[in-house]
């Protein structure tokens, strides 16, 4: 009976323990199998579990506490000591020994100090500045890496369908073939001939459906759900044209690129630090107390003392004369960034624009030659069933329409991406 309890209690532990990690692991799921997920979906996942934001975040509160630690300056520093020792004297006619305590608390107050305190809480709260553009930068990138997966995997899966579709109709031919050949009005060369179309097609399948499981492992990663389970993406892989001016792009890329507004912070702090480091040819005033309580037995004896402390350095191996020259140096420095970052963004900006412009123009000509590629797919097997074709001309028009469709599908994809790179290089969410 006691073994029959026990049994029981450890049985409904591991039970209770199972329940309360299946329910941790379903509260923490993400992505349910089967879901829909459309493109804002799946960027809030990503900025949610993807490791480059989780770091830049913690970076940003590295700065913050490094703000407090300059401010730290501005308060009272106190410490509390105390102490034993026993001494022996060396004599040897003397072997009395005796016990010393004591104890002390100490204050010290920065009084004034030209500036440096003030300087040092000035510069962290610009690198706080800089790290949270810092953030706004990396989140934009994986904004980015995400839009082009989801496009990628839409382009990918349409291409498998064309595939697919091409598949269909080679088999189709195939049979077709064979009906003309068991009636004598065609030769075998025609059923051949359509059996090597229709392997090269499904090679082709082959290839499109491991491109978009590609696709599909590409955008989990970029979501920062690798394990993800199957799901499906809502399609806007189609044409709207996105209204922008090259002037104004540049423009607001100066004005809202975070890289660039985290230089200038740093470029800021770094000027800031030249101020820094000439302080250190000024005195600092500083005022101090103490209360202090000692002897050989109890109880002690105490007493205290209050005072202020100019100190003023005199010489110092010409240090601050290089932190100086090393400040004005590190400053010349970001300055010669930021004036490069500002170059690389009107080349970024222009090329970006202008590939989205060649995108725009290449999508109505694709569409064109996909229609004119079914038009003439229509005709060619047409002239076949009529008699009057042959199989050659039935693939060409076969594989002229598959890679129309292509191009097409490939216009779409770089029109989005374009459009999508040319947002981040704007410095736009």
């Amino acid at each position: 009976m006691r073994n029959k309890f026990f049994y029981n209690i450890f049985f409904f532990s591991i039970a209770f323990f199972w329940l309360i990690t299946a329910a941790g692991a379903k509260a923490e799921e993400v992505i349910k199998k089967g879901e829909l997920l459309n493109m804002d979906t799946c960027i809030g996942i990503a900025l949610k579990k993807q490791p480059n934001i989780v770091a830049a975040k913690n970076t940003v509160r590295v700065n913050q506490s490094r703000v407090g630690q300059a401010k730290a300056n501005y308060y009272p520093q106190v410490d509390l000591t105390s102490g034993y020792s026993r001494t022996s004297p060396v004599s040897r006619t003397d072997h009395n020994s005796s016990d010393q305590y004591n104890g002390s608390a100490n204050l010290k107050q920065n009084i004034y100090d030209f500036g440096k305190t003030s300087t040092q809480v000035n510069i962290q709260n610009l690198n706080l500045d800089s790290s949270k553009a810092d953030l706004a930068n990396v989140t934009a990138q994986i904004i980015l890496n995400v839009k082009q997966s989801y496009y990628g995997v839409l382009a990918a899966k349409k291409n498998r369908d064309v595939a697919d579709e091409t598949v269909k109709q080679f088999q189709s031919h195939l049979e077709q073939a064979k009906g003309f050949y068991e009636v004598g009005t065609k030769p075998k060369f025609d059923v051949t001939k359509a059996e090597v179309d229709l392997s090269n097609s499904r090679l082709n399948l082959i290839k499109a459906a491991n491109a978009f499981r590609v696709s599909i492992v590409t955008l989990n990663n970029a979501i920062g759900v690798p394990d993800a389970p199957e799901y499906t993406i809502e399609d806007n892989l189609s044409y709207k044209k996105y209204e922008v001016i090259f002037e104004e792009a540049i423009d607001k890329a100066y004005k809202s690129r975070p890289d660039l507004t985290s230089l200038v912070f740093k470029r800021e702090a770094a000027e800031k630090s030249i101020k820094l480091a000439n302080t250190g040819y000024y005195p600092v005033l500083t005022g101090n107390a103490a209360y202090n309580r000692s002897g050989e037995k109890f109880p002690l004896g105490e007493g205290w003392n209050v005072g202020v402390a100019l100190s003023f350095p005199l010489f110092s191996g010409f240090l601050t004369k290089y932190q100086v020259e090393e400040a004005q140096a590190n400053l010349d420095v970001f300055k010669a960034n930021e004036e490069l970052l500002r170059q690389n963004i009107f080349l970024e900006v222009q090329q970006i624009f202008l590939n989205l412009k060649e995108a725009e123009e290449r999508i109505p000509v694709a569409e064109l030659a996909v229609k004119q590629a079914e038009e003439n797919l229509g005709l060619a097997n047409g002239r076949y069933a009529a008699g009057v074709g042959n199989p050659i001309e039935v693939t060409d028009a076969q594989v002229g329409l598959s890679n129309a469709k292509s191009v097409y599908i490939q216009a779409l994809y770089d029109y989005k991406v374009a459009q999508s790179t040319l947002e981040k290089a704007m410095g736009l969410r």
